[in-house]
């Protein structure tokens, strides 16, 4: 997807390093786990695809030290400029359009990044090309249709609006062409891309202060969006927000679902 076909979820909002802010403190536990499983070390070659914040890159960097490197690409890379430097290259990529960043990876990763790419299936073979014989993928994306709430409990009209809100954002999303249920379908999918030792799990954060910072911060984004649709209104998105403001409503995400394997 390019900046032009209008990304719901725009980088370069002020709320967006909010929203990665969020991410970070929500899935990088999650994330850093399963790469340490993998078995990283002093000088990997790895290829972040879709990276918008720098956490992972910036964790990656410290993994791989000054004989590795870290490949990190996105469609907007603003926000990783800074760290365009060894072990870090930065490149802007369109992993749903364009041939990989070279090959010969020890690790690629995406985390939240497929389920917003048109063309899936393309990026996903990019991705296994791009691996080394023996190199691992890691692949980490929403599945929102598996669970579609962002208040669970719904037990009053605060809740009842959240969650009208939150069907509102996913409309949203389909229209644009993201895959509200793509995560439940990772391991079969690393399975028919031909990757071995497939394995995956979820992850599903409820009730933390990144969960109502999260949602604030997207609410705001595409506040416009709400509006222009005919989604929520204005005294509605007030309220809203109002609500978040309190911290005592149960939010929550949808569930992460990660996925990896090994090429042969």
């Amino acid at each position: 997807m390019t900046a032009s076909d209008g990304y719901l979820l725009d980088n370069r909002q002020r709320e967006a390093g909010e929203r990665f802010d969020a991410f970070a403190t929500l899935f990088d536990p999650t994330t850093f786990r399963h790469i340490e499983a993998l078995g990283i070390e002093p000088g990997w070659r790895c290829w972040e695809v879709g990276a918008g914040g720098t956490s992972v890159v910036s964790w990656l960097a410290r993994k791989v030290g000054p004989d590795g490197t870290v490949v990190a690409t996105d469609i907007d890379t603003s926000r990783l400029a800074p760290m365009d430097h060894p072990p870090v290259e930065i490149r802007t990529h369109d992993v749903g359009a364009e041939e990989p960043p070279g090959e010969g990876f020890d690790l690629v990763h995406a985390r939240l990044v497929l389920v917003h790419v048109p063309d899936r299936a393309r990026a996903l073979r990019s991705m296994v090309k791009a691996l080394k014989p023996g190199g691992r993928l890691l692949i980490e994306d929403a599945d929102p249709a598996l669970q579609p709430l962002t208040c669970p409990d719904e037990h009053g009209p605060e809740q009842r609006l959240a969650n009208r809100l939150r069907q509102g954002f996913r409309s949203l999303l389909a229209e644009r062409g993201a895959d509200l249920s793509y995560g439940r379908r990772l391991p079969r999918l690393l399975r028919e891309a031909g990757l071995h030792e497939v394995e995956a799990d979820g992850f599903f954060p409820m009730t933390s202060p990144a969960c109502t910072a999260l949602e604030a911060a997207t609410v705001r984004q595409i506040r416009g969006r709400l509006l222009d649709a005919g989604l929520a209104t204005d005294e509605e998105i007030d309220q809203h927000l109002a609500n978040v403001e309190t911290g005592d409503m149960d939010l929550t995400t949808a569930p992460m679902i990660s996925a990896w394997g090994r090429k042969a």
